[in-house]
């Protein structure tokens, strides 16, 4: 999501007359697009922002997204900051930087959001009812592209604070979905990310009713897409109703990201995941009775307020049933905001790190098996760039000799695997 929304920030200054640097450069203007899931995220992001002061103290600094729509207080006390825009206002980033630009020189300045020579344009995303078109595409020199086809969050768990970062959800109208598609294939992209913040919530927020299969289907019959990637889903949207469908676009992946988090009943409840252990097998099963050489990879988070021994174990139990592809294992962020950081029990932060080891060697077999299944057998790989692709089903594939050609989807024998990656 905020790859894509970064993409579209940078179209939007070219169109403009500015040229894009390379973050580590001297640059005029830096733009910090935050994410705020984890404390980590948090800290990650004032880093960067205090590098990109270092590299030109004279520079316009922006700082955007999802840490500043929920800590917009905070950050602006932060002397080196010029510029706040929360999750509701990007698409006015270059106009901001104008007026900032504006105010440096002691012109008339428009905006109310300039307070003592910094503009702070974070604004109630709650408040927010409908999807707003950006404008621009989200153009990338890469083969693959990520297209967003909605925001927000309706879910609340406990233990996330993305849904006061991003507020409801908000779809885009198929019609425009369908006209940056067909421009990302102008630009010979052939791999179609769909992304979004909730992207199995789709649609449900238009009277026209179309869900989330409606836009697969759309985007399946444009001309020159070869691949369609699904984000993250979540699980509860996998029925009988929506594989029947599914299966028959050929151009979809046979990659499916399903968001599970625990694998014990109890603490999805804590969580408020809204499914139970049964239901997500079921759902594991209805994929793979119905997609071939399908790949299932998913989140896990550990250390959950109030997850005992008993639980965790039972998770794990769990996990090896289902036998993910790859999973990837977050120790559990109290987040300021959420209901989870009020819950009794935290668990100690030791015992978090020894699960997510146990998880994560856990994970790393899984991911060879898979991986490896492959290994002297004739498989298709987008790549990249020159040395580098993926398979449909999601496995990294590296190309030793470097000879391939970014945007080709090329047949290889991969060799050997190492590190995560298969080798050919």
């Amino acid at each position: 999501m905020n790859t894509y929304e970064s993409n579209v920030m940078a179209e939007l200054f070219k169109e403009e007359g500015y040229e894009i640097a390379d973050f580590e450069d001297f640059a005029d203007v830096y733009v910090v697009n935050t994410c705020t899931v984890t404390n980590m995220s948090d800290r990650k992001s004032r880093q960067i922002l205090r590098r990109a002061k270092e590299i030109n103290p004279n520079s316009i600094l922006c700082v955007v997204g999802c840490y500043v729509q929920v800590n917009s207080e905070e950050l602006a006390k932060l002397e080196y900051i010029d510029i706040l825009l929360g999750t509701n206002d990007r698409r006015n980033i270059v106009k901001y930087v104008k007026e900032f630009e504006k105010c440096g020189q002691n012109t008339d300045v428009t905006s109310s959001a300039v307070i003592s020579k910094k503009i702070n344009a974070v604004s109630d995303i709650m408040k927010r009812q409908e999807y707003i078109e950006w404008g621009g595409t989200a153009y990338t020199p890469h083969a693959r592209a990520e297209i967003k086809i909605q925001d927000g969050c309706d879910r609340f768990c406990t233990y996330c604070i993305i849904p006061y970062a991003r507020g409801p959800v908000r779809s885009r109208e198929s019609s425009e979905i369908v006209k940056e598609v067909e421009r990302l294939v102008q630009f010979g992209i052939k791999e179609i990310v769909i992304t979004g913040i909730h992207i199995s919530s789709y649609g449900k927020d238009l009277k026209s009713e179309e869900s989330l299969i409606d836009v697969l289907e759309k985007v399946n019959s444009i001309n020159g897409v070869e691949r369609i990637r699904l984000g993250s889903l979540e699980p509860l949207i996998i029925t009988n109703d929506f594989i029947t469908r599914l299966k028959k676009l050929e151009k979809v992946c046979n990659h499916f990201h399903l968001s599970l988090q625990s694998g014990c009943n109890e603490t999805l409840k804590r969580m408020n995941r809204r499914y139970s252990v049964d239901d997500f097998r079921n759902i594991v099963k209805i994929i793979r009775d119905n997609i071939e050489d399908v790949a299932l990879t998913t989140d896990i988070i550990v250390g959950f307020p109030g997850e005992t021994e008993e639980e965790f174990n039972e998770t794990y139990e769990f996990l090896k049933e289902i036998c993910f592809s790859k999973m990837h294992v977050f120790k559990y962020s109290p987040r300021k905001g959420t209901k989870a950081a009020s819950f009794p029990n935290q668990v100690d932060g030791n015992i978090k790190s020894k699960r997510s080891d146990i998880l994560i060697q856990l994970s790393n077999k899984n991911e060879k098996d898979f991986a490896s299944q492959y290994i002297g057998k004739q498989i298709e790989v987008l790549f990249e760039n020159e040395e580098e692709g993926h398979t449909s089903n999601y496995i990294k594939v590296i190309e030793e000799t470097k000879k391939q050609k970014a945007g080709n989807i090329r047949v290889v024998t991969p060799k050997k695997y190492q590190d995560g990656s298969l080798y050919c």
